[in-house]
């Protein structure tokens, strides 16, 4: 299994190029990526996303080996180490001809799905291993309901803390807004790939999803705006509702078009 991923600087030297490894080939200068660099340097440096996939990668080897599965886990990185075409490497020296790819990005867009593919054609052909390691990626997974489920669950608890701070606090009646936030994508970008990689519109349906199985949830904060009316000033409390996805640093990549005929004939299973 290859576990794919955006990648992160883990210290302030890394910061400007993994900048420049994110946006190479668009000509954008150092001064203008420094503008940019604060969101990482003001946090040491480091994007969590690293760490986070280092703990996911041990916890599928952990389930795996609970399950009696027998499948080693490699993990690659788009923008910075491990970068993907040293981890096909690695795979491929290791004896293994076939590979399962999974990245940590659920929704579909081009800089979420596509891109994945078409770098590991690239990868492939840059190691000349292009037919000799069969890399199959598997669907996107933002509508499955184990990835989905959990965000009920971790709203559900959420709301229960925040009810429970505001009877303490003497408003329990107040009523709690819930937002769900995700990354911004071009709306123009969004329509032109169509409904199958609206990468908006399925977050609103996974957003709509968690809402309407909040029963209890739901039922009491239409209850309190029914009866007081509205949202008092000053009395309103937010819960905020994480995007279901794993961190891929503050920045985005440009929705451009394919650049690599051979990846795009990867198969996305």
């Amino acid at each position: 299994m290859l576990l794919a991923s955006f990648g992160g600087p883990e210290g302030q030297d890394d910061v400007i190029p993994f900048l420049r490894n994110v946006t190479r080939g668009r000509g954008i200068p150092d001064e203008r990526l420094e503008e940019v660099s604060h969101h990482y340097r003001a946090n040491g440096g480091i994007s969590p996303i690293n760490q986070q996939n280092r703990e996911l990668k041990a916890g599928i080897e952990a389930e795996l080996a609970a399950r009696g599965i027998g499948l080693p886990v490699f993990w690659g990185n788009r923008n910075w180490a491990p970068y993907i075409p040293q981890t096909l490497q690695d795979i491929h020296d290791a004896g293994h001809r076939k590979v399962l790819m999974i990245t940590t990005s659920a929704y579909s867009c081009y800089s979420s799905c596509r891109q994945y593919r078409e770098d590991i054609g690239i990868a492939l052909t840059e190691t000349g291993l292009d037919g000799k390691l069969e890399v199959d990626k598997v669907r996107q997974y933002f509508d499955h309901p184990g990835f989905v489920e959990p965000f009920i669950e971790g709203t559900a608890a959420g709301l229960a803390d925040v009810r429970a701070k505001l009877a303490a606090d003497g408003t329990a009646g107040a009523p709690v807004h819930i937002l769900f936030a995700t990354h911004s994508i071009p709306t123009r970008d969004a329509e032109a790939a169509g409904r199958s990689e609206g990468e908006p519109r399925q977050f609103a349906e996974d957003s709509a999803y968690v809402a309407q199985h909040l029963a209890t949830g739901t039922e009491v904060i239409r209850r309190v705006e029914a009866e007081t009316g509205d949202t008092a000033p000053g009395r309103s409390c937010t819960s905020p509702a994480p995007a279901p996805r794993t961190c891929r640093g503050w920045n985005r990549t440009s929705t451009t078009p394919s650049r690599n005929s051979r990846a795009r004939a990867l198969r996305a299973s």
